[in-house]
């Protein structure tokens, strides 16, 4: 069990699957920038988390519902969460979060991770079991369901882990450490790079390939 001082934000998940590096700068350094897309967020954010709810025939759903996890150490907000009344045979109500995205479904699982983990407080503060979630994407216009399995909740609580690691070693993962971890090329981890609003305060150029080769070296040489 975590201690509430140890908490860390749900949105330090996604910001980790996308860029350790992003995610130690933003929630150890505490820098932040905006960009297109941070904007584009908040917007629909603003839209969402009113801390209201509302009835649809047997659905009830509650914006900007406050969620945390003591088991896993972790804290956030849901955009909406579905409570289903019981039907006639008397089961459980089914309880679906639904997460409201400005673009389309991502390649990584950054996203995935982030509905999972809302999951999880979830199911230990009602003390239920969640089989699914869903996105709405504004691009799309559409609900995109995720099954909660088993292979996705390992991977969810493994990253949260690490981040729970990141963030109590006070780390912040330079550049080449990346490259390693994610087995690419320099040239193809700049363009991850150009979607991050902390390109200008990061300056991934600055390691360049003479810089990176030598730290290399220093690494497996010495």
């Amino acid at each position: 069990m975590h201690s509430e001082e140890e908490f860390i934000q749900l949105s330090a998940l996604q910001h980790y699957v996308f860029c350790p590096r992003q995610c130690a700068l933003i929630h150890v350094e505490d820098v932040w920038r905006e960009n297109l897309f941070t904007v584009r967020g908040d917007i629909l954010h603003e839209k969402v988390e009113t801390d209201t709810y509302e009835t649809r025939g047997a659905v009830k759903s509650v914006r900007g519902l406050r969620i945390h996890s003591y088991r896993l150490g972790i804290v956030g907000r849901c955009d909406v969460v579905e409570f289903c009344k019981p039907n006639e045979g008397g089961q459980s109500p089914r309880i679906v979060p639904v997460e409201f995205k400005v673009g389309q479904p991502k390649e990584d699982i950054s996203d995935k991770v982030q509905l999972c983990a809302q999951a999880l407080c979830l199911e230990e503060m009602l003390n239920t079991t969640i089989t699914r979630g869903a996105f709405f994407y504004g691009r799309i216009r559409r609900r995109h369901w995720v099954e909660l399995d088993e292979e996705l909740r390992n991977q969810t609580e493994t990253i949260i882990a690490a981040v729970h690691a990141l963030v109590s070693r006070k780390h912040v993962p330079a550049v080449p450490e990346l490259i390693q971890q994610y087995k690419v090329t320099f040239s193809q981890y700049l363009q991850k790079c150009k979607r991050c609003s902390l390109y200008d305060v990061c300056q991934p150029k600055g390691m360049n390939e003479r810089r990176l080769h030598q730290y290399m070296n220093d690494l497996y040489l010495t």
